[in-house]
């Protein structure tokens, strides 16, 4: 992740703002994570040598080439600027070469643009918390619905527990089988690296089953690639079926064995509980 380009571009006008020799900028630069080999190429000296801003300009492209795009000196150079209070008489207030005023309206602006960035930093994490926890409730919510059905049922039923680090929603015993059970109600249809990493749940177990719940639907490609070329380990169910299954159109029972039929008979993981029609993502 790259630095915020709005704060970049105000660092640069602190910098210029702060220091006047030019071998002083690029000693700025050393000090914060630059490089000998960094600035050793620079002209700094002469007239035919870069200018003040010349030298700002190259140094950030130079950083902005690193691997991970200079963030460890561009942080570094940023916390310094936020802090700063120095101001070399020599240049503000006897050879007047820079403007104090200028400086402190530059300091300032930065200091604005990282409170704006880290109250928005903030939000983003609280508003991620808060969608956590509700998509962790709906997942609760979803579990007890799950049971009940299956009690309802007449269904054996095992809780959500741990194994070998693995975390299983639960397991529904249908048929003498045992099937993991996946549940995911989540604002998206799944997609395929929680599927996948279900299925090699469901494929180290012994006769392994499961049945992957996602109340939102699931993506086409993940559809497509569970099936390709494997064998048939997992079944989806959706959130139409379960509303079937609430509404009395049918029971959990009937709505896995007809699951199960599809995939034996027709090698479709997921199909309408009543119509035995394909489902389409």
């Amino acid at each position: 992740m790259g630095f915020p380009a709005d704060i970049k571009g105000c660092m640069k006008d602190c910098i210029l703002s702060l220091f006047w020799p030019r071998k002083d900028i690029v000693g700025f630069f050393e000090k914060h994570g630059c490089t000998k080999a960094e600035v050793s190429g620079l002209q700094i000296e002469g007239e035919s040598g870069l200018k003040r801003h010349e030298i700002i300009d190259v140094l950030f492209d130079t950083l902005n080439a690193r691997p991970d795009n200079g963030l460890g000196p561009f942080r570094a150079m940023l916390q310094s600027l936020l802090a700063w209070s120095h101001f070399d008489p020599y240049y503000f207030d006897k050879l007047r070469k820079l403007d104090r005023a200028a400086a402190n309206k530059n300091l300032e602006h930065l200091r604005q643009l990282q409170e704006i960035r880290d109250a928005k930093i903030k939000a983003d994490r609280e508003r991620r918390a808060t969608n956590d926890a509700a998509r962790q409730q709906r997942g609760y919510a979803l579990e007890r619905i799950l049971a009940e059905l299956a009690r309802l049922s007449r269904l054996e039923t095992t809780e959500a527990f741990r194994v070998a680090g693995e975390q299983i929603d639960g397991a529904v015993k249908f048929d003498g089988e045992h099937y993991l059970i996946e549940a995911k109600w989540q604002d998206k249809s799944a997609s395929n690296e929680p599927v996948y990493q279900f299925a090699g749940k469901v494929a180290g177990k012994l006769y392994g089953r499961g049945l992957f719940i996602s109340v939102n639907g699931f993506s086409a490609e993940v559809v497509r690639s569970l099936i390709l070329g494997k064998e048939i380990q997992t079944l989806f169910v959706d959130g139409e079926d379960l509303i079937l299954v609430l509404e009395g159109h049918l029971s959990l029972r009937d709505m896995i064995d007809r699951k199960v039929k599809a995939a034996q008979t027709k090698g479709l993981i997921y199909v309408h509980p009543i119509s035995g029609a394909e489902k389409k993502a």
